[in-house]
């Protein structure tokens, strides 16, 4: 095995499969990709590409990790402390790392809004004019309490009309085994999400995280042809893609990988 670089001595730069580039009709001045675990210094079993300080990674390799992100983005990533909450934070130029939050918005240059993720589902957002962006960490329990609605609200006075949304890699539908209350968290506040939910023979469910987020958007008045990304089929999932994405469910010791969106 092959020991990871010291510090002082970075790989002259990311490899193109570090990062998947979202497919959607974003202006020009907003950009965005989501990493995959390639690329990075880190050693097993956090290899190579994990960007997350709080798995018990080498700190000095994630931090080498993230210097070369930032030097790939050509911005800074302002990474968050998330808690599967629901706030918000709005970025600027001084924002440093560690905010608690589950999403980050900005109208400023320079900075990326940045989530971290290893099954949950990452969002990005942007409005039509490209003046502002958000990046969302949404697990179940972000989704089911309103998070992708709290960061659609701060784009304020934008109508949802105006947005596009796109969902990047997450657990899917034939991996994500969940218990009675995960449904119900759901159902409870929009019936029509019993059709993201598929009973097993041990009496749990398997979850459409992607799907729910769609419904929920829905609910807002947001429409299909706003939302790109992940369609929860088998290509987009973190667990059955154990050589792209990190996923916690699968690995249980596992990296991060992270969503990024900034304006030029």
């Amino acid at each position: 095995m092959t020991a990871p670089p010291s510090a002082g001595h970075l790989p002259a730069s990311l490899p193109a499969s570090a990062f998947l580039y979202p497919q959607w009709p974003a202006p020009a001045q907003v950009q965005s990709v989501c990493t995959t675990r390639q690329g990075g210094v880190s050693a097993p079993p956090y290899h190579r590409l994990n960007l997350g300080t709080h798995v018990g990674d080498n700190p000095v390799c994630v931090q080498q990790n993230r210097q070369l992100l930032q030097q790939a983005l050509g911005v800074k990533p302002v990474f968050l402390d998330q808690v599967h909450g629901t706030r918000i934070e709005t970025l600027r130029p001084a924002t440093p790392d560690g905010l608690q939050a589950d999403g980050a918005i900005t109208r400023h240059t320079g900075l990326a809004c940045t989530v971290m993720v290893a099954d949950c589902l990452p969002v990005l957002m942007c409005n039509r004019q490209g003046t502002q962006v958000a990046a969302v960490h949404a697990g179940w329990r972000g989704l089911a309490g309103g998070v992708l609605e709290a960061a659609i609200k701060e784009f304020a006075p934008l109508q949802a009309a105006d947005l596009l949304l796109w969902l990047g890699p997450c657990i899917g539908p034939q991996a994500f085994e969940v218990g009675a209350e995960v449904r119900a968290a759901f159902v409870q506040s929009q019936a029509q999400a019993d059709t993201c939910f598929t009973p097993t023979a041990q009496g749990k469910w398997l979850a459409n995280l992607s799907g729910l987020a769609r419904l929920r958007l829905a609910s807002i008045g947001l429409s299909l042809s706003q939302v790109y990304g992940n369609d929860g089929s088998a290509a987009w999932c973190t667990v059955g893609n154990d050589s792209v994405f990190f996923s916690h469910r699968r690995d249980r010791i596992s990296g991060r990988q992270a969503a990024c969106i900034w304006l030029l």
